[in-house]
């Protein structure tokens, strides 16, 4: 259940992004979304700590800011991923990424937050 309750917060936070940044761009339904909510996690679960941990100097070096990087380009390897898979996710640039990436961390946040409270657990 826990799993389907990620999925879905990932999926509303992509969707969130896709209103609000210019260059993050999705055409279809909600089935495709969840697919694209999907391999986000997949992307962030596996490709993200690697990453986190090659450029872990950068990351200390800049206080933190270059994991906003490093998510901004989980995110357009997402748009790559599932442009070639046919879901209809587009991140059009670097900046549209890292926009995005904010959005889609600070939407997921909020409602993982208020998934915990209204659930009363973590």
């Amino acid at each position: 259940m826990r799993f389907f309750i990620r999925l879905l917060v990932n999926a509303v936070a992509l969707w969130v992004a896709t209103r609000l940044v210019p260059g993050v761009t999705y055409e279809g339904g909600a089935l495709p979304l969840l697919g694209v909510a999907l391999l986000f996690g997949v992307v962030n679960a596996f490709i993200r700590p690697v990453a986190n941990i090659l450029t872990f100097p950068l990351i200390i070096l800049t206080l933190g800011i270059f994991a906003l990087v490093i998510n901004g380009l989980m995110l357009w390897l997402t748009s790559s991923l599932s442009s070639s898979l046919g879901l209809g996710f587009h991140v059009s640039g670097f900046w549209a990424a890292f926009w995005g990436a904010l959005v889609v961390s600070l939407v997921s946040t909020m409602l993982s937050m208020l998934i915990a409270d209204s659930t009363g657990r973590d």
